[in-house]
């Protein structure tokens, strides 16, 4: 998610440091391990109804996903690329929250919209899908439809989304783990309709 900087080389001190807090900032520096982050769904905001997945290619499913199909349980959509180092950073943290949470009616889904082509090619995404050992189910998104319905901007991107369909949380990039996961608990709490 981070932005490579110019910098000229008068002002290369100051930007080392810029570079320093952001590069921290961007990797969740600060959030303490085990807060406890505690979030009630009444204070997460109502963002709209979440566009529908139309993706038709599917990896750890036997069937493409809905989400009207998934009304009842939360669904966590990330979007990601397998090249994207922030991206590959917050894997681990969706695995638990995937082992966690699966059976308390949390479904994770990554959305897989490529930056550059060799990440375009669906072999060399099952590959990653299986080096990286992700279990839960992952879109490709080539043609960026799923990305462009959030209108999404950035790699990684997670949304929220309850089970009536809204979206409540957003976060982009890296960091923000206790705060994500309060939001999921509160979302699983939250009374189905």
């Amino acid at each position: 998610m981070c932005k490579r900087l110019t910098v000229k080389r008068g002002v290369r001190g100051l930007w080392v440091i810029v570079v320093a807090l952001a590069l921290m900032g961007c990797a969740g520096v600060g959030e303490e391990a085990g807060v406890n982050q505690s979030i009630t769904a009444a204070q997460l905001a109502d963002l709209g109804e979440a566009p529908e997945l139309t993706n038709a290619v599917w990896l750890n499913t036997d069937a493409p996903l809905r989400l009207a199909d998934l009304r009842g349980q939360v669904v966590l959509l990330e979007m990601w690329t397998f090249d994207c180092i922030n991206c590959r950073n917050v894997i681990p943290a969706l695995r638990g929250w995937h082992d966690a949470y699966a059976g308390q009616g949390l479904v994770i889904i990554g959305n897989h919209y490529p930056e550059f082509q060799h990440e375009a090619d669906l072999d060399n995404l099952k590959a990653a899908v299986e080096r990286l050992e992700i279990g839960y189910p992952v879109a490709q998104d080539n043609d960026g439809a799923t990305w462009r319905a959030y209108n999404n901007h950035f790699w990684p991107a997670m949304y929220l989304i309850d089970k009536q369909g809204h979206i409540r949380y957003r976060h982009i990039g890296e960091g923000r783990y206790a705060e994500t996961e309060a939001a999921i608990q509160a979302l699983l709490a939250e009374a189905t309709p």
